[in-house]
């Protein structure tokens, strides 16, 4: 009974370490870059990729964007200390030390080139350690800080997760993950700028400027309504450009129609003067991130029916 008393709490222990570093890599960012990576590679493979490969490019592509988020969480550890959004993170909780998160997020980018590389082809594990590097020092370190077009170019990052797919499966870049990397490029701000109405005072207070922080709210969803529109333009425009059948411009277009329309509610809201709550931003934030998965799913969907 003694032994059982103690080996507990070790093993709880044990356990808290291993949450407190999965958390660093920030699964549920991951998710979604991980759902523009995998149908991209069946568009490449106009069917269904060998399941190695498959599982390859996604441990890898988990890697690689968990070493990025870890490297976040450091060097934005003073943020998160302050945002309600963020200040159970590792790092402000101090649940994992400074100098091991950073130990960490190098071994996981090491080991995601390595996996990458080998595994798929260099091609592949050097967009993923370019996206990596510039979520870190160009976002991160320099863009987030000094200018509310920070989420414009930082999301960049975010668009390489096609390119990876593409590249995988292919070995070299092409017309259609080069128009899905624009697509996720035009989606990130006006998903981003939604969740920043919901945590404006937040990034206020941590003095982030962050589009909603430094622009009144009608002029925030004129943007995000002009990004969407551009969004689904873009979308669109995988279909003749692009090995794709006649389920894709159609769910495409739907797909867009709803993500356009609630924009619109928004910006409406914005214009009567509502702030806060009132305007539903979440709402849109919401459904941005239904009308990616989506609308890559559908992506993945076409090629094995057409």
């Amino acid at each position: 009974m003694a032994v059982a008393s103690v080996a507990a709490p070790a093993k709880a222990r044990v356990g808290d370490v291993v949450k407190a570093y999965v958390a660093l890599t920030k699964p549920r960012v991951i998710e979604l870059l991980l759902v523009t990576t995998l149908p991209t590679m069946f568009l490449a493979a106009g069917g269904l990729p060998p399941w190695q490969l498959m599982l390859v490019t996604l441990v890898g592509g988990f890697l690689a964007a968990g070493s990025a988020n870890t490297f976040n969480c450091v060097f934005d550890a003073d943020i998160d200390e302050i945002m309600r959004r963020t200040r159970r993170r590792p790092v402000p909780l101090h649940q994992v030390s400074t100098a091991a998160a950073l130990v960490f997020g190098v071994v996981l980018g090491i080991a995601s080139t390595l996996i990458l590389g080998f595994g798929a082809n260099w091609l592949s594990a050097w967009l993923a350690l370019g996206a990596n590097a510039f979520y870190v020092f160009v976002y991160t370190m320099w863009l987030k800080r000094r200018t509310w077009q920070n989420t414009i170019w930082g999301g960049i990052a975010g668009c390489f997760p096609p390119l990876i797919g593409w590249t995988s499966v292919t070995g070299s870049v092409a017309l259609a993950p080069l128009i899905l990397f624009v697509v996720v490029f035009l989606w990130t701000p006006p998903h981003t700028w939604a969740l920043a109405f919901r945590y404006k005072d937040d990034y206020a207070a941590a003095d982030v400027p962050m589009l909603p922080v430094v622009r009144p709210a009608p002029k925030v969803a004129n943007q995000i309504l002009v990004y969407a529109v551009a969004t689904v333009l873009v979308s669109l425009a995988l279909w003749p450009l692009a090995p794709t059948g006649p389920l894709y411009p159609i769910a495409a277009a739907l797909l867009g129609a709803v993500f356009i329309w609630e924009s619109v509610q928004l910006w409406r809201r914005a214009h009567r003067g509502l702030e806060g709550a009132q305007l539903k931003a979440m709402r849109l934030f919401h459904w941005s991130n239904t009308y990616l998965a989506l609308l890559f799913l559908v992506v993945a969907i076409d090629p094995l029916i057409f």
